[in-house]
């Protein structure tokens, strides 16, 4: 059967955007979907297998209108609009890209770059509490920090409270040198970074003296009540059951609150229970709170990271599951009476 094909008009200022250094993401469109992509004096023509054809016409054009909205095209936005495409979802691209939650200082749009995303900002516009779940790389912290900022700008709260468990430091910082601050920075260091690059240094640094925004470990958030606040906690895998429940009992009124974690990457103590987990158990199922997966397809970092998170995920589930079936094994073995032989 004679191969179908369709030409296709692109600007000559988004080609090179869509075709990427050395054609790098038509290649992978090619390799991907098994059709031809050539350019031929400014028209784009596309062949292969009608179907395959098709959907990799839809593709470029979804990638031609990210451009002309001001987009730079990265490896990620074509992985994923591939990914869609297999899904049949394709339209979500575009879509998400209309969802921006604000710029950062340079004026780079902030937007969910994944469908996780999407729906972790949804449920933050919606919900009073949200747990964002899920690996590094997914923009949890990145995300939050945007929304709190927008927030407080929007004058929708009077203050933003940034807190994680120095946990390093076993959340006994009095023997290190120094006052408060310069003991807990190393440990904000990346809550720092993000507020620097959405807001700039100076206006944080304004805001920061007229304690309008707070950056503080959890240790201090004990016996206070936080209305009319962005509060958002970082790292929340390294907190106990107790320090969970201490903060989430801070809340006031008027407040909004973010709790960020991933459950594999806890660095507490041996047999020590995170207070992540146990919230998921205990709070599940109140209307007000969410709690919002994310995965390795919502990993926005390099791609490499992406397949690097999801090989420790194959590699933890065939982990647990050989555990599961072995304790199971072990449960089914007849046990021998253990009462003493007496003559």
């Amino acid at each position: 059967m004679a191969d179908f094909q369709i030409g296709m008009q692109i600007e000559a200022e988004h080609m090179q955007n869509i075709f990427g250094s050395h054609d790098a993401y038509i290649k992978q469109i090619e390799d991907d979907l098994h059709v031809v992509i050539t350019d031929r004096n400014g028209e784009v023509r596309i062949s292969g297998e009608q179907a395959a054809v098709n959907k990799a016409a839809k593709l470029v054009n979804e990638l031609v209108e990210l451009s002309r909205r001001g987009n730079r095209i990265q490896e990620q936005n074509v992985s994923y609009a591939l990914e869609l495409s297999r899904e049949g979802d394709d339209d979500a691209l575009l879509e998400m890209d209309s969802a921006c939650i604000c710029h950062t200082i340079s004026g780079k749009p902030i937007k969910p770059k994944t469908l996780g995303q999407k729906k972790y900002i949804e449920a933050i516009t919606d919900k009073m509490i949200v747990f964002g779940l899920g690996p590094a790389g997914t923009g949890k912290t990145y995300l939050a920090m945007a929304m709190a900022i927008t927030a407080f700008r929007n004058h929708e709260v009077e203050r933003i409270i940034l807190t994680r468990p120095a946990i390093e430091a076993g959340e006994k910082l009095g023997f290190l040198p120094g006052d408060l601050q310069s003991k807990v920075d190393p440990y904000l260091r990346p809550l720092y970074d993000a507020l620097y690059q959405i807001m700039g240094a100076e206006s944080f640094q304004k805001n920061m003296e007229k304690g309008l925004i707070e950056v503080a470990p959890l240790a201090y958030m004990r016996g206070r009540t936080l209305d009319n606040a962005y509060i958002i906690l970082d790292e929340a895998q390294n907190t106990t059951p107790a320090q969970m429940k201490m903060f989430l009992t801070r809340i006031g009124f008027g407040s909004k609150v973010i709790v960020t974690g991933d459950s594999s990457q806890k660095d507490l103590a041996a047999g020590v229970q995170s207070g992540l987990d146990v919230a998921e158990r205990v709070l599940g199922k109140i209307s007000d709170i969410a709690f919002i997966r994310l995965t390795s397809r919502d990993v926005v970092r390099h791609p490499l990271v992406q397949k690097i998170v999801k090989a420790y995920d194959d590699y933890e589930s065939r982990s647990n599951s050989r555990q599961a079936r072995s304790v199971r094994r072990e449960e089914a073995r007849p046990r021998r009476n253990s009462t003493p032989f007496r003559k």
